[in-house]
């Protein structure tokens, strides 16, 4: 691979317009394994920022929040452009900088979900850890190509051979390196690209603007020669031409051959190259930002979106072709206090000027898009038109939310929706003042808006507010966004798990629902059964088993409807009901008197009454951990892990630390920060992300139901 990036350019509005130069991309990885800081790296050498952004002191670009500032993570998923020279080609590259933060995962679902390629960043002494898994499930589910990138190669500790093993074992990939580090920790000096068979050194005092070309170590030449032949090798093995070149003479092989199959066994997801660097240092981010060029794919290599036609019903390919129709992802909401609600959405096909009216499919009403813009973090540049491929964001809408799809209006389509998960942990809210009633509830309204994770309720028998999300961190990051950006100090309750509650056997129940009133009645006739959902369904798994037209069709949706309505409160607390199957078996209709709303509330009331006759348990998040200690805290870390309920399942040894996996209920880890702290005198850390729901053990659930009600009912 060569430098392209000492023929850049240090325009940031030109514009390229190929499509097969652009590229859409995610920089995705653990927190603290220097993600924003290698985007800023990024912005500075291609010309997009005149001087570096640091997390450490607040001024990252990418960062722009103020509670990132404060606290010096990652928080909402921020867009840029910039833009770069390479083989005498301009490419424009569109970024979506992540969080690291488990609680914040979201943020890198719906990124993952409209990108084309991503970057998995990795530290060079922490490895895959417990957030890079997660992210890189998720880069698997939606099939997204990626290039690994080994950072914080000065650290102490750094091995770069250890973490590429980590890949291959712990995330069932296959890398392939296509660098190699010239030392490690305090000796990291530059790169070796094999691709090139060239070795790289940057200049400290440009902050690595320049950087050039070093004799490869003669201690290292076996061992690059070495590394090279298995890369040319595995890339001859693609294609039959490079086979017989490398069986005649694998130097003829030339850089631009070897980069061809490379990134079409990336592009199909065979292999991850894996390169190396210090961005922090400012060594190796301009071959980074090369690879995303050579290996990561354009729109037009990523295969045809599908979606489905709402009319027909019928399935439909979209490409990325401006001569298609309109077709479109809304993936992020966004509020902004001087132009208010932002949709970031992704193009799929055909193009759209700003002023322009689209189909959003879910609410099957048209859309104005007034504004069409370019963003740069928090920052907004009007675009006049925008076309298949491209990143963008809109105002001046009505009712847009994350995962509606916009098309063209004579030419819906419906894509595949976006799944999120569950929050797991709830907290009372209320206003310091009267008056802050009512903003407070607008306030909450706009953040559910933007965070499909968090979730807003009134508790039905205290009238509490209660929200929800992901973790503490979460739920503290959207107190703090109500007072700064809504001006409303709320009180807060202490935090609670969300519990769940499941039907664990299976009940048959009839309910016939009647209501006559003197004038057109109601009348619905259903015979269910209920019982536990099939593994790996969540929520409600719905059968119609319906023949003969005993039900007419047009019921089957609104019992369905009801049905789902029903789960929100379960029989015991009235906690939300995890995973139920239902199968309608039969049932019956009055021609005059029944409709949609009597099959619904005969559904609600069919499910509530089964529920009451089947055995039924609460349900808690089990998390799964991470904790990081020094050796000599190993028995007390253990053994406190052990009273919360936890199971210790594999122990690592790193470095003069132990790493500690395992599982332990979310409901005995409230204020384990401190307890960790006080345990390894402030030397350890530890990482929590959701694992499961699991039945809660029968005297902890007494425990929850005394807490709630005052006394354990009979169940």
């Amino acid at each position: 691979m060569r430098p392209c990036a000492e023929g850049r350019s240090k325009k940031k509005t030109r514009m390229t317009g190929k499509l097969e130069n652009t590229r859409n991309i995610g920089i995705m990885a653990h927190i603290d394994a220097g993600k924003t800081t290698t985007t800023e790296r990024i912005l500075y050498y291609t010309g997009s920022n005149y001087k570096l952004g640091e997390v450490h002191d607040g001024t990252a670009t990418m960062d722009w929040m103020i509670q990132e500032q404060e606290r010096g993570i990652t928080i909402t998923s921020a867009a840029t452009t910039v833009y770069w020279d390479c083989n005498n080609e301009n490419f424009r590259i569109n970024i979506i900088d992540t969080p690291g933060h488990v609680d914040f995962t979201v943020e890198v679902e719906r990124s993952l979900r409209v990108l084309d390629g991503a970057v998995a960043i990795f530290c060079a002494v922490g490895g895959v850890e417990p957030q890079s898994e997660t992210v890189w499930r998720q880069a698997n589910k939606y099939n997204v190509p990626r290039i690994s990138y080994i950072n914080k190669m000065d650290r102490t500790g750094a091995d770069f051979g250890h973490v590429v093993e980590q890949i291959r074992e712990k995330l069932g990939a296959t890398p392939v390196p296509i660098h190699l580090p010239i030392g490690a920790e305090e000796e990291f000096t530059g790169i070796i690209d094999l691709v090139a068979n060239k070795a790289y050194s940057w200049d400290e005092s440009t902050l690595g603007r320049e950087f050039s070309e070093i004799p490869i170590p003669e201690d290292m030449i076996a061992m690059a020669h070495e590394y090279r032949m298995r890369l040319i090798e595995g890339a001859a093995e693609e294609s039959d031409v490079l086979l017989h070149k490398f069986m005649d003479d694998p130097d003829s092989i030339t850089p631009d051959e070897i980069i061809a199959e490379l990134r079409k066994a990336t592009i199909l997801g065979k292999i991850t190259p894996v390169l190396c660097g210090a961005s922090f240092k400012n060594k190796g981010v301009q071959l980074l930002i090369d690879a995303v060029v050579n290996f990561l794919p354009s729109p037009y290599d990523m295969p045809a979106i599908l979606g489905t036609n709402p009319f027909t019903g019928q399935d439909e390919e979209r490409h990325p072709d401006p001569n298609e129709p309109f077709t479109a992802l809304a993936f992020k909401i966004a509020t902004d206090p001087f132009v208010g609600r932002i949709a970031f959405f992704r193009v799929y096909s055909g193009q759209l000027e700003a002023g322009e009216q689209v189909l959003n499919t879910r609410t099957e009403k048209k859309e104005r898009l007034l504004r069409i813009m370019l963003m740069h973090a928090n920052k907004q540049n009007p675009l006049k038109h925008i076309e298949a491929g491209e990143i963008a964001a809109a105002v001046g809408f009505k009712d847009i939310r994350t995962g509606d799809t916009l098309c063209d209006l004579k030419h819906p389509l419906v894509l595949m929706p976006m799944a999120f998960p569950e929050p797991v942990i709830n907290m009372a809210v209320e206003p310091r003042t009267q008056d802050d009633v009512e903003k407070l509830s607008i306030a909450l309204h706009k953040l559910t808006e933007e965070d499909p994770t968090f979730q807003v309720r009134i508790d039905n028998e205290t009238g509490q507010t209660l929200i929800s999300g992901m973790g503490e961190l979460h739920l503290d990051i959207i107190a703090d966004r109500l007072r700064r950006e809504f001006n409303i100090d709320v009180t807060r309750g202490n935090p609670q798990v969300a519990y769940k509650e499941a039907i664990v056997n299976t009940v048959l129940h009839h309910e016939v629902y009647k209501k006559q009133t003197g004038g057109k009645g109601r009348f619905a006739d259903l015979v269910i059964e209920v019982g536990p959902a099939d593994n790996g369904i969540k929520g409600l798994q719905f059968i119609n088993e319906i023949k003969g037209g005993n039900i007419p069709k047009e019921f089957i949706p609104s019992i369905e409807k009801g049905l789902r309505a029903a789960m929100t409160n379960g029989p015991i607390v009235g906690f939300p009901m995890e995973s139920v199957k239902v199968r309608l078996i039969d049932g019956s209709y009055h021609s005059v008197d029944s409709d949609q709303l009597s099959f619904q509330v005969a559904a609600g009331i069919a499910f509530k009454e089964s529920s009451k006759k089947a055995k039924v348990v609460i349900m808690e998040p089990i998390m799964k951990f991470e904790i990081i200690t020094p050796s000599e805290y190993m028995g007390e870390v253990t053994g406190d892990i052990t009273k919360r309920r936890g199971q210790v399942e594999e122990v690592e040894s790193r470095i003069g630390n132990q790493v500690i996996r395992g599982r332990v209920p979310l409901a005995e880890m409230f204020g384990y920060v401190t307890t960790l702290r006080s345990l390894s005198s402030g030397r350890a850390t530890e990482m929590l992300e959701f694992l499961k729901y699991d039945i809660t053990p029968k005297e902890i659930q007494d425990e929850v139901l005394y807490k709630i009600r005052g006394y354990v009912p009979a169940y």
